[in-house]
């Protein structure tokens, strides 16, 4: 499988105690995910610090079971989990988030503007397919651009779609989608999720520029 995600060396438990004691908002989750899936480089350490923010979200959708925004952003960690963890190990974790961003599409294809739709294209992009996993380009095609439609100017949506759009060779397509992302608003509450984005853009960047 795919690695997704970059790791910083900092001890697991310093990370679980700081962090259990100051997780009180989906914004608390959201910057503590792009700490580690941005500033962190140690793999192993990074698959327990997001089992241990995994474990806060589950808490709260123990306090709110029908909030989608909890329930997607449980399936964004399970699935960076799975980026980090690699290889058949990696499997269980993005099934469990193909579970739980399932359920959020459910209640609300469009909460979050879509970001399970985007999330769970994903999924569909980056798993292998059958026999060993779940994968599969038809659906994460699908997926990838209902996520779009949710949320046109988004920065993530247009990152992604333009990224499976390479993959499959319509390079002209992924341009203009990643052109897209380059031109999103800046997210003021998410800087380092954002400065990490951009760097991911101008990469594929120039890949795509490469093959055109």
């Amino acid at each position: 499988m795919k690695a997704l995600l970059l790791a910083l060396a900092i001890t697991t438990s310093f990370i679980s105690q700081a962090w259990a004691q100051d997780t009180t908002s989906l914004l608390d989750i959201q910057h503590q995910w792009a700490h580690i899936n941005y500033q962190m480089t140690d793999s192993d350490k990074q698959v327990d610090a997001f089992n241990a923010l995994a474990q806060n979200v589950e808490n709260m959708i123990k306090a709110a079971p029908n909030n989608p925004d909890n329930m997607i952003w449980l399936g964004i960690i399970q699935a960076s989990t799975a980026g980090a963890k690699g290889g058949i190990g990696a499997l269980s974790y993005a099934k469990s988030a193909k579970a739980n961003l399932e359920k959020a599409i459910a209640i609300n294809p469009n909460a979050l503007s879509g970001s399970a739709l985007t999330s769970l294209g994903v999924l569909y992009h980056k798993v292998p397919g059958w026999p060993i996993g779940f994968g599969s380009d038809k659906k994460a095609k699908k997926l990838l651009k209902q996520g779009v439609e949710a949320n046109p100017q988004g920065l993530d949506g247009n990152y992604f779609y333009a990224d499976f759009l390479y993959d499959d060779g319509d390079y002209k397509a992924a341009k203009q989608y990643l052109e897209n992302a380059e031109k999103a608003a800046p997210r003021p509450t998410r800087p380092v999720a954002d400065t990490g984005r951009h760097k991911e853009i101008q990469a594929l960047m120039v890949k795509i520029n490469k093959k055109l």
